[in-house]
């Protein structure tokens, strides 16, 4: 099991266990957390949106240009910005911290 905390945007800290090869998203969402995921994965929003502690960032594989694209529409973003559709879980990334903006966009800025 790979241990992930979501940290809301009132500071409180949901930890949460998913199992390798599980998609981030799938997990936030399991967890009640607020990340729409309205394209299912397909990067063609930004609904998904999180910040990667900055200590955790770098442990993750790189954004396609796709992500990069549907990232530069979202609310918040900042330059440990992921989309969670895009993070899959490994056991290398138990204990990962990740932040839930406050707001997220869609491509119509919704």
């Amino acid at each position: 099991m790979v241990s992930i905390t979501f940290v809301t945007t009132k500071g409180e800290k949901i930890v949460t266990k998913g199992e390798a090869g599980q998609r981030l998203l799938e997990l936030g969402q399991n967890a009640g957390m607020p990340l729409e995921g309205t394209c299912e994965g397909q990067m063609a929003c930004s609904t998904c949106h999180v910040i990667v502690a900055p200590e955790w960032f770098d442990k993750l594989l790189p954004a396609v240009d796709d992500e990069e694209d549907m990232l530069d529409l979202a609310a918040g973003v900042t330059r440990t910005s992921r989309l969670s559709c895009q993070i899959e879980l490994t056991d290398a990334l138990d204990g990962l911290v990740v932040h839930v903006p406050d707001e997220a966009r869609d491509m119509q800025g919704r």
